[in-house]
């Protein structure tokens, strides 16, 4: 068998429709097939990517960790360089009181870790989300999810889970002395990219205050700097009990957190001890990554620079075709007519080599979430193609 035949015959597959490409090299903001075809890849990993693929910085450092050592321990019984580097770096760039961080593998598993930690800190049964929201596959992550679409044939999930409309005021009021925290994206990305309004998360905040429950914010998609601001939340005036990181962290190496004050993740240490546990966790060489990550994000001007990318798509994506284009920064939401546009569209960039994504919660929007290293050539580029495949 070639090695098509081999991905069909022996990986696991998510759905009926994967896009097949047979990927020799990444470089920047471009992957290539075994033929050499070079693809613009405008969704980095679905926001992983951040510095684009295979950025020096991150090579090196990765290089460097794997001549040193690699898996020494399960996470947190020893000191590793790493480790402690990079989440004294996060720390320092987080308001008080978010200074301790606990590294996981991946975003779903800080959605349980968070999850865990909110019911271990305040003793409460109830955990409140947002609909049309994803936190991950998971069984707690996935409880979470509403609509059930993606979850409902794997039931039954964690109870408790009480869910309220983002952006709906009226909905605050399911908060209640009952509920450990509230779970939510700081802009909805599974839903196509929506945005607070209103003062919402003000309100939610004072809410959360009100009652005792812990706030949770989703960073996993907007963190390191994709909607211009290192962090989503500093651009709303709050600060989380819980943050939530993921996806860019790494620079494409498969690492995750969640981050919280010393009093509340203190309460993972005792009565009993090992109140969560994770063996590969902070990995020392995905440690390295992450660190180079951040290092080149507050060393150079790519975060500066979300907001003029941002409103290049606004002017460049200019078709009948299109009703709307929403952006958060560097995430960005095409809306199309139907699925079915959608679906023809997508085949169209990508025979014409460009890689974009459709959302969970929205399948008439044509999503993109581009390196933050992305040049303003690259962006005409991914716009004409865009435009070109919308017609008819």
């Amino acid at each position: 068998m070639n090695l098509r035949q081999q991905f069909i015959q022996h990986l696991a597959q998510t759905g009926d429709s994967p896009l097949m490409l047979e990927i020799v090299r990444a470089e920047g903001c471009y992957i290539f097939d075994k033929n050499g075809k070079a693809y613009l890849d405008i969704i980095a990993g679905v926001s992983v990517s951040a510095l684009g693929h295979c950025h020096p910085a991150v090579v090196r450092a990765t290089k460097n960790q794997l001549g040193k050592y690699l898996h020494a321990s399960v996470y947190g019984e020893y000191i590793l360089s790493p480790q402690v580097q990079l989440a004294t770096l996060i720390a320092d760039n987080l308001p008080q009181p978010l200074a301790s961080v606990y590294f996981v593998n991946s975003g779903s598993e800080a959605t349980e870790g968070a999850m865990r930690l909110a019911k271990r800190f305040t003793g409460r049964p109830e955990i409140a989300a947002c609909r049309n929201a994803y936190h991950g596959s998971t069984q707690g992550a996935a409880s979470l999810m509403s609509p059930n679409i993606y979850s409902q044939a794997s039931y039954p999930l964690l109870p408790g889970i009480r869910h309220i409309d983002f952006n709906k005021e009226n909905d605050l009021g399911k908060i209640t002395r009952r509920t450990a925290a509230v779970v939510l994206e700081t802009v909805q990305g599974g839903a196509g990219v929506i945005k607070p309004e209103n003062g919402y998360l003000k309100k939610l905040r004072q809410r959360c205050d009100e009652t005792g429950a812990l706030l949770i914010l989703d960073e996993i998609q907007t963190g390191y700097g994709r909607t211009g601001t290192l962090w989503a939340f500093e651009q709303y005036g709050i600060v989380p009990d819980i943050l939530l990181l993921a996806k860019g962290m790494g620079g494409g190496m498969p690492i995750g957190a969640f981050v919280s004050s010393k009093e509340i993740m203190s309460s993972l240490t005792s009565d009993p001890p090992l109140g969560y546990l994770t063996t590969f966790g902070g990995h020392p060489v995905c440690c390295a990554a992450a660190l180079a990550t951040l290092q080149v994000l507050l060393k150079e001007n790519f975060i500066e620079k979300v907001k003029e990318k941002e409103a290049l798509f606004h002017q460049l994506l200019k078709h009948p075709a299109i009703k709307e284009v929403r952006t958060a920064g560097l995430m960005v939401a095409v809306e199309l007519e139907n699925s079915g546009v959608l679906k023809k569209v997508q085949k169209r960039c990508l025979e014409a080599g460009l890689v974009t994504y459709p959302f969970l919660f929205n399948d008439k929007s044509l999503r993109m979430s581009p390196p933050l290293i992305i040049s303003k050539e690259e962006i005409r580029k991914a716009c004409s193609i865009i435009n070109e495949s919308l017609r008819v």
